[in-house]
Order: C-alpha cells, then sequence, then structure tokens
C-alpha cells in the first residue's frame, strides 16, 4: 500500500457519516398518539395466510375504528361502545363480536395512551428508517401484542402487527392519513350496521 494512502486512512474515520435516524422517545410517540382524533386512510392489510385484502380505515378516538375492504372482499370491521364486530360480507348471520379490551387494537384506541406505563412496551428499536414500538396489555399480555411503526421529522404512524393470541400475524399499512377532520358517529355503529344488513 502506498505509504500516503495508509497515513491517510485513519483520516476516514474522523469524516462525518450520514447521520442515522434516532430513536424517537416513547414520550413523544404518545403525544402524537394522543394528539390523533380521527383519521381517515386507505390501507393493505397482509394476513396471516399470506393473502392481501385493501380497503380504507376510519378512527375516531377514544375507542372507535372501521374497517372497510374493498371488493371482492367486501367485509367490514367496526369498533365501537368497547366491542368489536365483524361483518361476512358472504354471510347473512349477525357480526361475530368479542370486546374491545381483548385485542391490542385497544392500546392506539385508548383514550390515554401511556407508552411509558410499566410492562406495556416490550420492544423499542430503531432500523435506520422507522422507530418500532412493540406493546401490549400490561395486565394481559396473553391477549397478544401490537407493533407500531412510526417515522420521523414529522412523526407518523405508517404501519401496525397485530399478533393475536394464537400466535397469527397481521399487517396493516397506512396510506396518506387525513387527520382532524368531522367523522358522523354512525360509521361506528354495530346496531345500526347490523339491522342496515338485516334489510
Amino acid at each position: 500500500m502506498n505509504r500516503r494512502i495508509a497515513l491517510l486512512a485513519p483520516l476516514a474515520f474522523l469524516l462525518p457519516f450520514p447521520a442515522l435516524a434516532e430513536k424517537i422517545p416513547l414520550g413523544t410517540l404518545s403525544a402524537y398518539l394522543n394528539g390523533l382524533t380521527t383519521v381517515e386512510a386507505d390501507f393493505t392489510q397482509i394476513n396471516s395466510d399470506g393473502t392481501i385484502s385493501t380497503g380504507k380505515i376510519y378512527i375516531r378516538r377514544p375507542g372507535r375504528v372501521r374497517f372497510e375492504y374493498a371488493p371482492p372482499d367486501r367485509s367490514l370491521v367496526i369498533a365501537g361502545s368497547q366491542t368489536v364486530a365483524i361483518f361476512d360480507a358472504k354471510s347473512n348471520q349477525p357480526p361475530e363480536q368479542y370486546p374491545l379490551k381483548r385485542t391490542p387494537l385497544n392500546l392506539i384506541l385508548a383514550a390515554n395512551i401511556d407508552l411509558g406505563r410499566a410492562k406495556m412496551v416490550v420492544g423499542h428499536t430503531e432500523d435506520g428508517t422507522s422507530t418500532r414500538v412493540r406493546a401490549q396489555d400490561p395486565e394481559h399480555p396473553e391477549y397478544g401484542s401490537i407493533e407500531l411503526v412510526f417515522t420521523s421529522n414529522p412523526v407518523e404512524l405508517r404501519q401496525w402487527v397485530i399478533t393475536d393470541d394464537l400466535g397469527q400475524q397481521t399487517t396493516v399499512i397506512l396510506g396518506e392519513m387525513k387527520k382532524g377532520g368531522e367523522m358522523r358517529a354512525g360509521l361506528f355503529d354495530i346496531t345500526a350496521e347490523t339491522a342496515r344488513r338485516k334489510n
């Protein structure tokens, strides 16, 4: 090796490298989530069996979300009044229902989100492009977990991965979010949707 090049080699370590994105603090992420009142966005869902669904999501915090699946699926999932209802487009039967608190999605629909709460966050990492936070109900970890993926500058929720109580994973990737608009309560009315489908 040329001696002059060898002498310069250590200087390479002094040159500035591109700055890696820093891990977004949990307090900042909690404040961001608590600041979301309504959200409307297109979404892509990767199911546990590898199939892909698309549709539109409506979120009205606290406690309400609506997943409208695009054709040919046409299924519908509504959370409201502390209940989650799954409407099967191919069935005339009443929706399958269970308590919202039994799903990890409840963690981002809560009235007051505190990711700093003891034993709630079980993973907080940064991969160079995004911050990932894996959270669970501290009192009921058996309900599963949700991994939230955020980008920074500005902070934005990009996707989440839900691992259910059986270990199956469902990924939801969000499109551009429309935030803060008015959203009618009827979007999240399980009783009214059930009655409408009977007619």
